[in-house]
Parts: structure tokens; sequence; C-alpha cells
């Protein structure tokens, strides 16, 4: 979970984290209070979320492919990142440069 790791970086940009995973929600919550995560994780068991944003599942690939998002104050996504492989995690300081980016588009 390296969004953990740079949070700070996140919220002193006032963006808020907020993660979606398939798992039920008694397992999310208890992974998130097991790892004391301090933002938000969503279960979307039904894949509804993950649909809506066209997330790849693939049950040949171990399930949901990673996927992240930078939604702004209006829902308008203005960063997406969509991962090949399990492995493939965009690193933080990419998503903080686009966040930056955002932030000096307006």
């Amino acid at each position: 979970m390296q969004l953990h790791q740079d949070y700070e970086e996140f919220t002193s940009r006032l963006v808020e984290v907020l993660v979606i995973g398939p798992d039920n929600q008694k397992a999310f919550q208890r992974y998130w209070e097991e790892q004391k995560i301090p933002f938000i994780g969503l279960a979307d068991r039904c894949s509804k979320v993950a649909s809506r944003y066209h997330q790849e599942i693939n049950i040949f690939k171990l399930g949901r492919m990673p996927a992240l998002f930078v939604v702004d104050a209006l829902g308008l996504v203005r960063f997406h990142y969509y991962s090949d492989n399990m492995a493939d995690i965009i690193p933080n300081q990419e998503v903080l440069e686009a966040i930056d980016r955002i932030l000096v588009e307006g």
C-alpha cells in the first residue's frame, strides 16, 4: 500500500485518498484497522465502481488490475493510470506530479 507511505504529501495538496477494492466490507475494515491506514477504503464486492471507471477485471491475471484516478472536486477524472498487471503500480511521485500540474491548471 504505497499510497500510505506518502499520505502526508497528498494531504498537503488538499487531496483525499480513497482506495477501492474487491473484498467484502468486513475484510476491508479488518485490513484497514490492522494496517492503521489513515485514508478511506471502499469495499466494491460487486465491482460496480470498477465497472464505472472501466477497471480491467481479468481472472487470468488474478482479478482486478490496479488502476488509479485523480478526480477533481467536480467529479471529473483529471488523471488516470491503468496497470497491465498486478505488479504495475504507478509510483507516488508520478501521481503527485500529475496533481501538481492539475493544481497549476486550475
